[in-house]
């Protein structure tokens, strides 16, 4: 599949959800550690908003704390499709994927920063699907793409404490339950 159909498909999972929660939902716990539906929200729309800065060019000092503290105001499902939209602008503008964006961990290509993105998205996705009790069913392809590249990148993410250790799942369980454990989550967890 083609890397931006990839992303988007990861986006608008993610976001779909965000629609979902009731408005008595946002205090409710995630499978993030000391985390509630509204911090979990803020923080991927935050990571959305500073993908717009960095593909434009800016390092991070010089974004600084701009996106910190609360990126939702009134309306989050507003605040996250504003920011995954123009997330989305960034990286299909011309030769985006081409260029090189200066993250915590150093310079990185566009394109898997976008792959990290298409992690997030992904697997926030999930985490939000269980806290509010949504279908936690994911994009087949996006899931096994997201398989494919963080198969390399496993111990890196652990080392770097960016995701708990793996959980371990059955034998046969399903290539989403498979990276959901990956990413340090329990495929059976709930509220």
């Amino acid at each position: 599949m083609d890397l931006l159909e990839t992303y988007r498909r990861s986006v608008a999972e993610f976001t779909n959800r965000v629609a979902e929660v009731a408005p008595g939902q946002w205090t409710a716990p995630t499978p993030c550690p000391d985390w509630d539906v509204r911090t979990l929200v803020n923080h991927v729309v935050g990571e959305d908003r500073w993908s717009v800065s960095l593909m434009a060019g800016h390092g991070i000092a010089e974004i600084g704390d701009r996106y910190g503290g609360d990126q939702l105001d009134g309306d989050p499902a507003a605040a996250a499709r504003d920011a995954a939209a123009q997330a989305e602008l960034a990286f299909t503008r011309p030769s985006a994927l081409e260029r090189t964006v200066d993250l915590s961990s150093g310079p990185t290509p566009a394109d898997e920063y976008l792959r990290q993105l298409i992690a997030e998205h992904l697997v926030h996705g999930w985490d939000l699907a269980v806290s509010i009790g949504a279908d936690p069913r994911l994009d087949a392809d996006a899931v096994a793409e997201c398989a494919r590249w963080f198969h390399g990148r496993i111990g890196d993410y652990q080392r770097d404490r960016l995701v708990r250790s793996g959980m371990d799942v059955p034998a046969g369980s399903d290539a989403q339950d498979r990276l959901i454990a990956a990413f340090g989550r329990d495929p059976d967890w709930a509220p």
